[in-house]
């Protein structure tokens, strides 16, 4: 045989085993005896890929041929993106690869997505692109910015950058709004909102781009839908050919508007709406929130309403479902997948990462939550499909709750797999019964997690965490700072600070007064880690219930400084004054 005969037949060797290993359907591998700590429906079992990675973990994609791909939580900028690959068909991830050099990111990213052969994924700022290549576990072409976020974002809110992909080449991203509602002052006692809101103009809404253009800005795309507050879960559906998201709802009820809503209120609304979202549709934000107790979009007190007034909230569109208020969905996807049972192909699994500002009420949610669609519209109920992550119940404070679950992702043969971003864990969950033979009554045992106080709506007496606070600094502190501090003060990461261990807490009093008094805007660094948010003024407080609550916190949670007395506050709110009549 002639040397080139010889070199060709090799190669036709080598292809075909590389065809057959990548056609192999392998069996699903054996669930955890625990499913990983999970509760599942019955028949379905989980198995933990990874236990833990450095970086923790935000959103995931998984590739025809099994490889998952995780975007980092926080990391350094040589890798800010891990690739996974499990070589011996045990479910367990054995080799695992940073890649991703890029430095245009503050502390998260939210996408991960593979789209035409392509993986996608973005910053707080752009939407990434590599090309993959077939074999190799991490990219090595280029790295491509698709959509840039041009805007100054100094102090702005809700900038993350989920991505969907319709059937027609178009890219969706959301530009999220800079503010809570549009307030003259941002998150401010009693303040009105701007009417109209000019925030709406380039944000609070969902654009279209080409997805393959390279460089593009807000101005190449064209705005889809607005009235959208914040968005971080979100997914295109081909059987309606439709994109659908889950927003976020406002926050701080109590906070701004005491005079109307009581702390329970504040606790459970306003809903997170799981919507359909259509060209020119628009959804209320900042003027409405829906009311899902009530069953209606009513109008916000920055706008003149009361909790009950429908005012012009009536000409917006309403969701299909609103969840319960703060749970925080933070990824959605319509599952295509051909494993399990039919009642949850075309349906769409929620991620919902958990509540953070439900004090004095338990924090809630933590779970994978099913939508049942029927005839290609959702039946308006949800399931809890998984759950267990937080490992415990009632959820005091954000930091007790051991793992949030953050991205959902499908894999080639139909498993779901599912990330964590406390600790980077990544689960994946599949089913191993008779398909042909699962109904409701499977579910039974999920549907009773449902009394659970991270899944229940709260009692209003039985469950405040209030009951049995003494009066003065701890009263004032339950009320207006636990809410984002966390009843333990150790706050939540990348939010809102910790008050422990820190010298903005213990160091200068006047510097601490300042910020109670005045509020502030956008990053602080506390203890190492970057925070993005804005720490509402609370001048509303007298000077008595300031220095109470500043004494509370720097004498409290490990702290040992000295008190804060009221005539310290007062003459530097007079200084505070006079400076700004100068």
């Amino acid at each position: 045989m002639k040397v080139s005969q010889l070199a060709f037949v090799q190669s036709v060797v080598v292809l075909s085993f590389i065809l057959v290993s990548c056609s192999e359907v392998r069996e699903l591998p054996k669930g955890d005896p625990d499913n990983g700590g999970l509760f599942l429906p019955e028949n379905f079992e989980a198995i933990v890929v990874v236990d833990s990675l450095e970086g923790r973990a935000r959103h995931i994609a998984v590739n025809d041929n099994g490889d998952i791909y995780v975007k980092s939580r926080f990391s350094k900028p040589d890798g800010r993106n891990v690739a996974l690959r499990d070589t011996d068909g045990d479910g367990k991830a054995n080799v695992i690869e940073k890649f991703g050099k890029y430095e245009k990111e503050r502390s998260y990213g939210t996408a991960m997505r593979i789209h035409e052969g392509y993986l996608y994924f973005s910053s707080e700022l752009i939407v990434y692109r590599y090309k993959l290549s077939p074999g190799k576990l991490v990219p090595v072409s280029e790295l491509e910015e698709i959509v840039v976020d041009d805007h100054d974002h100094g102090m702005h809110e809700h900038i993350a950058k989920p991505i969907a992909f319709d059937d027609n080449g178009h890219l969706y991203v959301p530009y999220g709004a800079p503010s809570n509602a549009c307030q003259e002052v941002n998150r401010t006692p009693a303040v009105p909102g701007i009417d109209p809101c000019p925030q709406l103009e380039q944000h609070g809404g969902v654009w279209r781009f080409d997805a393959n253009k390279k460089g593009q800005t807000q101005k190449d795309g064209v705005e889809y839908s607005t009235g959208i507050r914040s968005v971080v879960a979100m997914d295109w559906n081909p059987s309606d050919n439709n994109l659908y998201l889950v927003m976020h709802g406002r926050d701080d009820l109590l906070r701004l508007w005491a005079s109307i809503y009581t702390p329970w209120q504040s606790a459970v609304l306003p809903a997170e709406e799981f919507i359909k979202v259509t060209e020119g549709s628009d959804f209320g934000w900042p003027y409405c929130y829906y009311d899902q107790i009530q069953e209606k979009k009513v109008l916000a007190p920055e706008y003149g309403g009361d909790g009950n007034v429908i005012g012009r909230c009536d000409q917006f569109e309403k969701p299909l479902i609103g969840f319960p208020g703060h749970w925080a969905p933070n990824d959605l996807l319509f599952y295509q997948g051909e494993q399990f049972p039919s009642r949850y192909k075309q349906g769409a699994f929620v991620a919902f990462h958990g509540s953070t500002n439900r004090a004095p009420y338990p924090q809630s949610g933590y779970f994978i939550g099913f939508i049942p669609f029927e005839n290609g519209k959702p039946t308006g109920e949800w399931e809890v499909f998984a759950d267990g992550f937080a490992e415990v119940d009632p959820i005091v404070n954000v930091s007790d709750a051991v793992y949030r679950p953050m991205g959902i992702a499908t894999g080639p043969d139909g498993s779901l797999y599912v990330s964590d971003t406390e600790k980077g864990k990544i689960w994946r969950i599949f089913f191993k019964g008779d398909k042909d033979d699962f109904s409701k009554e499977n579910l039974a045992k999920m549907e009773s997690r449902k009394n659970l106080s991270h899944l229940r709506t709260p009692d209003k007496v039985e469950d405040n965490l209030e009951k049995g606070v003494v009066a003065g600094g701890e009263k004032i502190f339950s009320v207006y700072c636990a809410t984002c501090h966390q009843k333990d003060g150790k706050g939540a990461s990348g939010r809102f600070p910790p008050l422990t261990g820190t010298d903005w807490v213990t160091g200068d009093k006047k510097r601490l007064i300042g910020i109670v008094l005045n509020g502030m805007q956008g990053s602080i660094v506390v203890n190492g880690e970057t925070y993005i948010n804005a720490m509402p003024q609370h001048g509303f407080l007298s000077d008595d219930e300031i220095a109470n609550v500043l004494t509370y916190i720097r004498q409290n949670f490990g702290n040992r400084a000295s008190e804060v007395k009221p005539d310290e506050v007062r003459r530097f709110r007079k200084e505070t004054e006079g400076a700004k009549k100068l």
